[in-house]
C-alpha cells in the first residue's frame, strides 16, 4: 500500500523485517519443541535461541541466488549458526509450516489493530447520536424530503452498523488465526504433532483441523468480505456527509484546519474531500474480497496461485481499512452540525413533512382511506399545506416534529446498550 494511506503501526506488521521477524519465531519455537522430544540437542537449540533475525536486505541478497524467499531466509537464519546447530533448523517442516503460521500470527495482531480502530469509530458514533439525539432534522427516502427525524438518529444506525461489522471481524479473527506444522501434504509423516501443538500454543493459534500443505483458505475469504464490509459501513457514514454537505444542503460540514484549500480556481469551495477519499477506499475494499475468492480453491494439497495475491491484498486491505476507520472516526468526533439549517429543511416543505401525520389522524377519525390520501395528495403542491387543506374543508391542527418523536426513547434505550460495550 502506498504510504499516503497507511498507518505507522499497520504498516510495520507487514513489513518484509517484521515478517522475517515472525518466521524466526516460530523457527525457534519448533526447535523448542523438537527439543523437548529429544530430537534436537540442548547445546542446538540455545544457538538457534541466540540467531539473530535476518536483515530484508540480506534475504533480498539471497534470493537473487535460489529464487525461493523461504529457502534464502532460512540460509540468512543459519548463517551465523554454527554448522551442528544449523542443521536442526526447520527440521521435518515443509515451508508452508513456517509461512501459514507466522501468517496466522500476522493476521491475528492485524485484526487486533483494525478491531481497536473500529471500535473508537462506534464510540465516536455513539457520543456524535447522544450529543444530536433531539437535533430534529428532515428524514430523506428516494433523496426526497419524507417526514422528521433527528441526526442523533441517523447516526446511531451508524454505530449499530459499526457495531455489527466488529463483531463479524472477531469470528474471522477466530477463523484465521490457525496455524499448521504437518510436513508436505498435511500428514505429519516428518513431525510429530507436537511440535505443531507447542508452536501453536505459544503463539495464541488454533491448529487447522485437517490440513493439507496450508491452512484452508475460505479462512482468508471470510476476513476479507468482513473487512470489506466494515469498509462499506464507513462508506455509508462518508456518503451521508457528502450529501448532507452540499451547498444546497449544508446541515454539515466536514472539519477543516486552517491550510485547507479546496479548489487551484474556486478559492470559495468546500469540498467534502475526506468522505469522497473513504468512499474510494471502499471500492478497493470490496474488490479485494472477489479476488480472496478466487484464492479458495488450490489444487490438490497445494498450489502456489494464492501466494501472490495474498503479498497484495492482506497488507493492502489491512492497512485501507485501518487508514479509513481511523479516518472515519476523526470525520465525526469533529463534524461540524448546523442544527438551524436542519430545522429550516423541515419548515421549507411548508408543513408537507407532517402528511403522514395528518392522515394516519384523520383515518382514525373514520375518514375514508383513498378519499382522503387523495385530498391530501391535492393539497401537496408547495404552498402551506395547514392552510390548503382547509380550503378542501379538512380540519386538521399543525403539529411539529415532536409528533414523530414520541417514541424515541426506545431507541435511545438501545443505543445506551451499545455506549456500555466502551466501558
Amino acid at each position: 500500500m502506498i504510504a499516503r494511506y497507511a498507518l505507522p503501526e499497520m504498516a510495520e506488521l507487514w513489513s518484509d523485517q517484521a515478517r522475517y521477524t515472525t518466521w524466526a519465531e516460530v523457527e525457534v519455537l519448533a526447535s523448542e519443541a523438537q527439543a523437548l522430544l529429544g530430537r534436537v540437542p540442548e547445546a542446538a537449540l540455545e544457538d538457534i535461541r541466540r540467531a539473530r533475525v535476518p536483515a530484508a536486505a540480506r534475504v533480498a541478497e539471497l534470493e537473487r541466488d535460489r529464487d525461493h524467499e523461504i529457502l534464502s531466509f532460512l540460509a540468512a537464519f543459519c548463517e551465523d549458526l554454527p554448522d551442528d546447530s544449523a542443521r536442526w533448523v526447520h527440521l521435518g517442516m515443509t515451508s508452508y509450516d513456517l509461512v501459514d503460521t507466522a501468517l496466522g500470527h500476522t493476521l491475528a495482531r492485524a485484526c487486533d489493530l483494525l478491531i481497536g480502530a473500529a471500535r473508537r469509530l462506534r464510540g465516536v458514533l455513539v457520543d456524535k447520536a447522544v450529543e444530536h439525539w433531539d437535533t430534529a432534522c428532515i428524514g430523506r427516502t428516494h433523496g426526497m424530503h419524507a417526514e422528521p427525524t433527528t441526526f442523533g438518529h441517523k447516526i446511531a444506525g451508524f454505530a449499530f452498523a459499526v457495531d455489527r461489522s466488529i463483531r463479524r471481524l472477531v469470528d474471522a479473527r477466530e477463523q484465521v488465526a490457525v496455524g499448521t506444522i504437518s510436513g508436505s501434504v498435511g500428514t505429519y509423516a516428518l513431525i510429530d504433532p507436537f511440535v505443531e501443538e507447542h508452536v501453536c500454543a505459544a503463539l495464541g493459534l488454533g491448529v487447522e483441523p485437517a490440513p493439507s500443505q496450508v491452512v484452508a483458505r475460505d479462512r482468508h475469504a471470510q476476513l476479507v468480505q468482513a473487512i470489506a464490509t466494515l469498509g462499506a459501513c464507513v462508506e455509508q457514514i462518508a456518503v451521508e456527509v457528502r450529501l448532507l454537505s452540499r451547498s444546497e444542503v449544508r446541515e454539515v460540514e466536514e472539519p477543516r484546519t486552517a491550510a485547507y484549500q479546496g479548489s487551484s480556481a474556486m478559492p470559495h469551495k468546500r469540498n467534502p474531500t475526506t468522505s469522497e477519499r473513504l468512499s474510494g477506499l471502499a471500492r478497493l475494499l470490496r474488490g479485494y474480497a472477489g479476488t480472496m475468492l478466487e484464492n479458495v480453491a488450490l489444487w490438490h494439497e497445494r498450489d502456489l496461485s494464492h501466494s501472490s495475491v495474498e503479498r497484495v491484498v492482506l497488507p493492502d486491505a489491512f492497512t485501507i481499512a485501518h487508514y479509513q476507520v481511523t479516518a472515519a472516526a476523526d470525520l465525526v468526533r469533529d463534524l461540524q452540525v448546523f442544527p438551524d439549517r436542519m430545522r429550516s429543511a423541515i419548515d421549507q416543505t411548508n408543513g408537507l413533512a407532517y402528511s403522514s401525520a395528518v392522515l394516519a389522524d384523520l383515518l382514525e377519525s373514520g375518514s375514508e382511506r383513498e378519499k382522503t390520501y387523495r385530498m391530501i395528495q391535492d393539497a401537496a403542491n408547495g404552498e402551506d399545506f395547514f392552510t390548503l387543506l382547509r380550503t378542501e374543508g379538512i380540519d386538521a391542527d399543525p403539529v411539529g416534529p415532536e409528533r414523530y418523536l414520541v417514541h424515541h426513547d426506545v431507541i435511545y434505550k438501545r443505543l445506551e446498550n451499545l455506549r456500555e460495550l466502551e466501558h
